[in-house]
């Protein structure tokens, strides 16, 4: 008995000596996924996912497709959204899960892919960098649980270079040449950067005279470019993304803060000097054939999508300067290639056993780093807005109140839609009214004893956007007192009817005691 004991102890001893650096990042990742879920509904929709719910938790879908052809996005991840709304629920939790479920399945996927890519001997640890990379690392995590489509698109677009990939190995496997084909199609029809990103990549397999991969590319790309002309009367106005500045150097600062947190150029800068340090006194003296390395590199390169994506960042940064189109939140799209080429690259350094520690230690400290960084858009403060928005504490202390006015009504309809849903509203309120509505509101007898002002934003915006709104109610004969002790990014007022206006009689003007 005791030595059956003995030996079930040193086999647990060795499968934990074995698999232990790999339980230990499949907690590490597990934590930082968890906690993104467990912050899903801890913030307001801000206005860009408002404006997701708006689109898509309705039931015409004909008014879907009239409302995106005047707006800078393709409909699939949309119309996914609205069929997903119909089996979850139209709320916010629904909303946001549907971006999670998607953040894990693109960093199974991207994992898979690195360990797909990376010799025998080091796909352990190209997995492992890859998971640590694609789990904890601040641009992923940001978007884990915002009601926008990118987290979708990243997993389509990791879906596509795997598939790539594949048909790169695999010259005569139809049906890798059909799977990657539709997904381009989905890619490009979710996101305008998707197909930016695939046309690069097609454009690169003709170059190099890979014709059929770049054939499957520019055919799977037709629906979206049949999008484009559909919707090129607004695509190609001067109001559609007129709010992108021309490319700069906070657009570099941007996205490479979205990628390493805060800080990111002293980050870069000791990124930079551990990795010379690394290679002067890290690595063990092997023989090496450079000419092959060179071949293997740019071989690795190609097959991760690195190539593509390079071609797709260049050639948007230069029509920017143009017709600007390069957002710092965009580049997400570059995770699907640049995790599996970093993953590969790193896991086949020669290290010595002094390097290796030392990498490990850094390792570690940066994840710390990122479990503070990485939650810090999504994580609620300021009574829980997000993106300087907070409309869910409009719709909550608005409630049950008829006369309600704002300069943004319809994303407060949006909000109060998708509070009744979520059971934070027991009864369906009255509708949201703007400036016009209340201009005529105020034309009409009896006049009301009480209106309500309100909005939300950036606190710049707050006063500008309700001043016009508080001075037309003034006329009118109200006083308007701030709401005591108004949650951060709203502002709201109360109206009270305290004067009566000089052309029409105290009987016609005063409301019904009724």
């Amino acid at each position: 008995m005791f030595e059956v004991f003995c030996d079930r102890k040193k086999a647990f001893v060795s499968f934990m000596g074995r698999f232990w650096p790999w339980l230990l990042v499949s907690f590490v990742c597990a934590a930082f996924a968890l906690k993104a879920l467990f912050l899903i509904d801890a913030t307001s929709l801000w206005i860009d996912e408002l404006s997701s719910a708006g689109k898509s938790f309705q039931s015409d879908y004909s008014g879907l497709i009239a409302w995106l052809r005047q707006d800078t996005h393709p409909p699939l991840y949309y119309t996914l959204l609205m069929f997903w709304g119909e089996v979850a629920g139209k709320t916010s939790v629904s909303l946001r899960l549907f971006s999670w479920l998607a953040y894990v399945l693109a960093g199974v996927l991207v994992t898979w892919q690195s360990g797909l890519l990376a010799p025998r001997d080091v796909r352990g640890k190209a997995m492992s960098c890859s998971a640590l990379l694609v789990f904890c690392s601040p641009y992923p995590v940001r978007f884990a649980i915002e009601g926008k489509s990118y987290a979708f698109l990243v997993l389509l677009i990791a879906l596509g270079w795997f598939l790539r990939s594949r048909c790169i190995r695999q010259q005569h496997c139809f049906v890798s040449f059909l799977g990657y084909g539709f997904v381009v199609a989905a890619a490009s029809l979710t996101h305008f950067y998707g197909l930016f990103m695939f046309f690069a990549a097609g454009i690169w397999d003709v170059w190099r005279r890979s014709w059929r991969l770049g054939s499957v590319v520019l055919i799977a790309l037709v629906p979206s470019f049949a999008w484009v002309i559909y919707a090129s009367f607004y695509l190609f106005g001067s109001s559609a993304g007129d709010w992108i500045g021309h490319p700069d150097f906070a657009l570099f600062e941007d996205t490479l803060a979205r990628a390493i947190g805060p800080w990111p150029l002293p980050k870069l800068v000791l990124l930079i000097l551990m990795l010379l340090g690394l290679r002067r006194w890290g690595l063990q003296n092997v023989a090496r054939d450079f000419k092959n390395q060179c071949l293997n590199h740019f071989a690795l390169m190609d097959v991760c999508g690195m190539t593509a994506s390079a071609l797709m960042v260049v050639g948007l940064v230069a029509i920017s300067f143009v017709k600007p189109m390069a957002f710092s939140r965009y580049f997400v799209v570059l995770l699907p290639a640049v995790i599996p080429w970093l993953a590969v690259t790193g896991a086949q350094l020669p290290l010595n056993r002094r390097a290796g520690k030392v990498v490990v230690l850094l390792s570690a400290i940066v994840l710390v780093f990122w479990w503070q960084q990485s939650f810090l858009g999504i994580t609620p403060v300021l009574g829980g807005s997000r993106e300087s928005d907070n409309f869910r504490a409009v719709s909550l202390l608005t409630a049950g109140h008829q006369e309600r006015y704002s300069p943004r009504p319809r994303l407060l309809q949006f909000s109060d839609q998708v509070q009744l849903a979520s059971g934070r509203l027991a009864v369906q309120t009255a509708p949201w009214g703007g400036p016009y509505d209340l201009n005529r509101r105020l034309q009409q007898l009896p006049l009301p004893r009480e209106v309500w002002l309100a909005t939300s934003g950036p606190e710049q915006m707050l006063l500008e956007g309700l001043l016009p709104l508080e001075s037309e109610a003034a006329q009118a004969g109200f006083s308007c007192e701030p709401l005591d002790a108004s949650p951060a990014f709203t502002r709201m007022l109360r109206c009270r009817l305290t004067t009566i206006r000089q052309d029409f009689s105290s009987k016609e003007a005063l409301p019904s005691e009724h």
